[in-house]
C-alpha cells in the first residue's frame, strides 16, 4: 500500500472506530454532563482530564506511525505490511486500545459517570479477547519470528517504562 492510500485509509478508520468508541459512545451514555466527583473529590476530576489527555496524543501519534511505517492501517481489513514497533509500540504491545481506554475511563472521572467507568471496563475486556483471538495469531502467521521477539520483549498491556540495555526496538 502506498504511503498515501495507508495515510487516507488510516484517517477514515480514525474516524469510524477511535471517534465512534471513545467520543460518539461516551457521549450517549453521558451526554457529557457534568456530575460530582466520585467520592466528593476533586481529584478524580483532574485524574480523568490527565488520562485524557495521555490517550490523545499515543492516539494520533500510533495512528499516524501505522500510516506512515507500517504502511497500512490499525484497521484488519487493510493492514500493515511492516510491524510496527517503535514509537509507543516500543513501550506496550496495544497503545491503541490503551489510549482508547484512557480517553473513555478519563471521561468516566471527569464527568462523575459511573457508566463510563462500565463501558471502559467492558470496552478493555473485548479488546482483550480481540487481541487473543485474533489479532495475536494473525500477526505470528504474517510477522513469524519478528513478531514473536517482538512479544518477548515488549508486554501486552502494562507499559514498560524503563527500556533495557540491548533492546532490538529503537525508538
Amino acid at each position: 500500500m502506498s504511503r498515501g492510500s495507508a495515510v487516507l485509509g488510516s484517517a477514515l478508520f480514525f474516524l469510524i472506530a477511535p471517534v465512534t468508541v471513545a467520543g460518539v459512545v461516551p457521549w450517549w451514555i453521558s451526554r457529557w454532563r457534568l456530575q460530582p466527583p466520585f467520592f466528593d473529590l476533586w481529584l478524580a476530576l483532574w485524574f480523568g482530564a490527565v488520562l485524557i489527555l495521555l490517550g490523545i496524543p499515543v492516539l494520533l501519534e500510533t495512528f499516524a506511525r501505522f500510516a506512515l511505517q507500517g504502511r497500512g492501517t490499525p484497521a484488519p481489513v487493510l493492514p500493515t505490511q511492516h510491524l510496527v514497533i517503535t514509537g509507543p509500540n516500543r513501550y506496550v504491545r496495544n497503545p491503541i486500545y490503551l489510549a482508547l481506554v484512557s480517553i473513555i475511563l478519563g471521561q468516566g472521572f471527569v464527568l462523575g459517570n459511573t457508566n463510563l467507568l462500565v463501558y471502559g471496563a467492558l470496552f478493555w475486556l473485548a479488546c482483550h479477547v480481540f487481541v487473543l483471538v485474533y489479532e495475536e495469531p494473525t500477526l505470528r502467521k504474517t510477522f513469524g519470528a519478528e513478531y514473536n521477539a517482538y512479544c518477548a520483549n515488549v508486554p501486552r498491556w502494562l507499559p514498560r517504562l524503563v527500556l533495557r540495555t540491548g533492546d532490538a526496538f529503537p525508538g
